[in-house]
């Protein structure tokens, strides 16, 4: 580039939970240029915040707006004192709502300073009001990011044809260090050898359709399987999920986590992992699943029929239908298909490393600094 400065880049999300998008971000900052770049994260609920500290150890900053939601408008005038003050060459915002209000601000206070986006899941998911705040203000976006085709058909026609689709990754090695953590894991989560461990890593959420999972859990269970189910994550539906735990009589042959911040340790002491859900983008707990050698026994959502190789690297479901699900995770428990399918999945981790999709992020990072995209 041009500049042999540092570039200043902002990521723009509202929380820093474990959510997929937000360990995305912890992975470009492993991965990142640190001599070309130097990262900060502005977020906006202060009470999401599990990964503030493990940005900061990786030597990003972190900057809390403080509000209770994102509709409270102090944020931005928080975000615009930043931005004077830091002086940022690019904002890459990473949740919609924000990024609909932060693109007008930025290109109309800030014209120096760049303004990219990663559409991390479908639009049909989002509310009314924010998908069309994201159609209006989408041409002040200099750069678009989709993290899958199918997030990419979601969209509108006109916002369609400014997006690139791009895979994001992960640090494999660092992610393949913890299959060596496969037997203590099982033996701290109570799992015999002679069991089947299915995991999921999904927060407590519509959609990912935690009520369906539980109920294609207590039919397995009722077959008499060896099978023990654990999943970990948090959120709105807390509450809605332990009851229906609680109705099912699952006790611990499915185990409620809650948070967890070693996620991809609990993966790599899994037999399968299993989602639920109704809309996805492309989860990071399935690039991770993945990477360990794990089976992914899915429904067709989103991004799923495309990342899920059917009969190869894992089984897909129609989404809303727990019995499908049920019989998939039952189909899996053969042991040779079971270990057909994790071959699989090994061979398919390989596609998800975050040296190619950071680069990328990054080339475009200098292209929109150098007023290359409009």
């Amino acid at each position: 580039m041009t500049d042999e400065r540092r570039l200043r880049v902002l990521w723009l999300i509202k929380g820093l939970d474990a959510g997929g998008a937000e360990r995305l971000l912890v992975e470009h900052a492993i991965a990142g240029d640190r001599h070309r770049f130097d990262f900060e994260v502005a977020y906006l609920l202060p009470e999401k915040q599990h990964l503030v500290g493990e940005l900061e150890q990786l030597g990003v900053p972190t900057h809390c707006l403080g509000v209770a939601t994102e509709a409270d408008p102090r944020w931005l005038w928080r975000l615009s004192t930043l931005l004077r003050k830091r002086k940022f060459d690019v904002v890459h915002a990473h949740s919609p709502l924000s990024a609909s209000m932060a693109r007008v601000l930025v290109r109309s206070a800030f014209p120096s300073t760049a303004f990219v986006y990663t559409e991390h899941n479908r639009w049909p998911s989002y509310h009314p009001a924010t998908r069309a705040l994201n159609l209006v203000t989408y041409p002040l976006n200099q750069a678009v990011l989709a993290v899958s085709s199918d997030v990419v058909q979601s969209m509108y026609p006109s916002a369609r044809r400014r997006a690139e689709v791009l895979t994001h990754g992960i640090d494999l090695d660092r992610v393949r260090a913890h299959r060596a953590e496969r037997d203590a894991v099982r033996a701290e989560l109570g799992v015999g050898p002679d069991e089947v461990l299915v995991i999921t890593v999904a927060n407590l959420r519509v959609n990912k359709r935690y009520p369906d999972l539980l109920a294609a859990a207590r039919w397995v269970v009722d077959t008499g399987a060896p099978v023990r189910f654990v999943a970990a994550g948090q959120g709105p539906l807390e509450a809605e999920v332990r009851a229906e735990h609680a109705r099912l009589g699952l006790g611990d042959r499915f185990r409620l986590l809650g948070y967890r911040s070693d996620a991809q340790r609990l993966i790599a002491g899994a037999d399968l992992f299993a989602l639920a859900s109704s809309h996805e983008g492309l989860p990071v707990a399935v690039m991770e699943s993945f990477a360990l050698g794990v089976p992914v026994v899915s429904t067709a959502a989103g991004g799923m029929a495309q990342a899920v190789h059917d009969g190869v690297d894992g089984l897909l479901v129609p989404p809303r239908d727990p019995n499908a699900l049920a019989d998939a995770i039952v189909r899996a428990l053969d042991p040779t298909l079971r270990a057909r399918l994790a071959a699989g999945a090994a061979a398919s981790g390989a596609r998800y490393s975050a040296t190619f999709s950071v680069a990328r992020i990054e080339s475009i990072y200098r292209e929109v600094h150098a007023g290359r995209r409009r």
